[in-house]
């Protein structure tokens, strides 16, 4: 009779086992499937004398370009952020000034594998301010390129003094 209710003890915890192992590797495989596929957020730029750009854009995470930083990753998976490539608020900068026909600059800054955004449509802070990153009325707690972007996101670039 002892033996009953240690197999049932063993066979119990061997399934247990195969089932905790498991469930990371699905829930992984849930949450990151289709992650880079594109979103439509509302970008808003606003400067220190109004607004200079709102509209839908279309984006995901890509590699972006600057004239000052070169060309870099910027799918969310920089510094480690996420596990796979997402939209990000500084690839939907990106992809409006390319839709839309105006410029932006950034330093590409390697110690955080990110871009500070200095100029958007020749509006720069110059020492006195910079471009804050919003999503949804938050500020990002990480760079442009590591922030995930959902659906309906808006994104607000402001120009903000120290």
């Amino acid at each position: 009779m002892h033996r009953i209710p240690v197999r049932r003890d063993l066979i119990t915890t061997a399934a247990l086992a195969l089932a905790l192992a498991s469930a990371p590797a699905v829930a992984h495989a849930q949450d990151t499937s289709g992650t880079n596929a594109p979103v439509k957020v509302t970008l808003t730029v606003q400067g220190p004398d109004g607004l200079l750009f709102k509209g839908k854009i279309r984006t995901k995470g890509h590699d972006v370009t600057t004239a000052t930083g070169g060309t870099h990753t910027c799918d969310g998976t920089n510094g480690g952020a996420n596990p796979t490539a997402v939209p990000t608020p500084t690839a939907a900068l990106d992809d409006a000034a390319r839709k839309r026909h105006f410029t932006w600059d950034g330093t590409w800054y390697a110690s955080f594998d990110d871009y500070s955004v200095d100029t958007i449509k020749n509006v720069s802070g110059g020492g006195a301010a910079y471009w804050n990153i919003s999503v949804n009325g938050t500020s990002t707690p990480v760079g442009g390129c590591q922030f995930k972007l959902n659906a309906g996101d808006n994104v607000a670039f402001t120009w903000t003094a120290f």
